[in-house]
């Protein structure tokens, strides 16, 4: 097994047999989610945590600490990689890693989330801003308490922030949500 160490650096290392089969049951747990058919007028299908994967709350809770994870790594404008990441990459790459396809900017981000109330807002859901324009251009992964991760710009990595900070308090826009939906 190999992991990323760092600024692209692999390290090579072994782990015992018994870190492995969680890891492994999960990821069979995950494979056997039921495929039922897609209503042409309901279209992405909801997950409903069947078939022995986690429930939809854990996926949520997993990209809010799969985003946490991601804190300093630098800003790069058009990023959505280790090696930089803007705002809605961090957002695209985050989902990535669990198997769910989002769109790749927050604007259509923004459009194509299920529609989340403020006040209903669960860990792992999208908070879209309008920063300087009159549509959305700023995105966020909630993590709780009020707070998000997220890629707020050049010369500044990959942080946590409050909806409740004036800044962001004035220009939050919408909250959505990808992460309920079922795996491509």
């Amino acid at each position: 097994m190999r992991g990323l160490l760092g600024s692209g650096v692999w390290l090579h290392f072994r782990l015992p047999k018994w870190c492995l089969t969680p890891f492994l049951l999960v990821l069979a747990g995950c494979a056997s989610a039921p495929d039922s058919a897609v209503s042409p007028t309901k279209s992405p299908r909801q997950w409903d945590g069947a078939g022995g994967a986690s429930s939809m709350r854990n996926r949520g809770e997993a990209l809010a600490d799969f985003a946490l994870r991601l804190r300093g790594t630098p800003y790069r404008y058009g990023g959505a990689t280790l090696d930089g990441f803007d705002c809605s990459g961090l957002v695209f790459y985050a989902h990535r890693q669990l198997g769910l396809s989002v769109p790749r900017t927050s604007r259509e981000q923004a459009a194509e989330a299920d529609s989340i109330k403020p006040r209903k807002l669960q860990r792992g859901d999208l908070v879209f801003f309008k920063v300087g324009s009159r549509r959305v251009n700023h995105v966020g992964i909630y993590i709780g308490k009020k707070r998000f991760v997220h890629a707020p710009g050049a010369g500044k990595p990959v942080t946590i922030n409050s909806l409740d900070d004036e800044f962001y308090a004035e220009r939050f826009f919408s909250a959505g949500r990808f992460w309920n939906r079922m795996p491509k």
